[in-house]
């Protein structure tokens, strides 16, 4: 199995940093879309720990994308 590198925080120099939240990084792409980049970035009691989780970040969004489908069945 392959170990996957932690992301504490992420840097698109390509698209102007919104917002730097406990565990996203939110990054204007237009006036009308934003890209929200969840990091494997760990917070307890609104304090952000020194030590990332690898790959917490990619469980986030699945977990966003389980509810995004969901809530997108229910409206059609």
């Amino acid at each position: 199995m392959t170990e996957t590198q932690a992301l504490y925080q992420s840097s698109l120099t390509s698209l102007p940093l919104i917002a730097r939240g406990k565990v996203r990084d939110i990054y204007a792409i237009d006036d009308e879309r934003m890209l929200i980049v969840a990091t494997d970035r760990l917070s307890a009691f609104d304090v952000i720990l020194p030590d990332p989780i690898p790959g917490k970040g990619a469980v986030l969004t699945r977990i966003s994308n389980f509810w995004f489908a969901k809530n997108a069945s229910r409206r059609s």
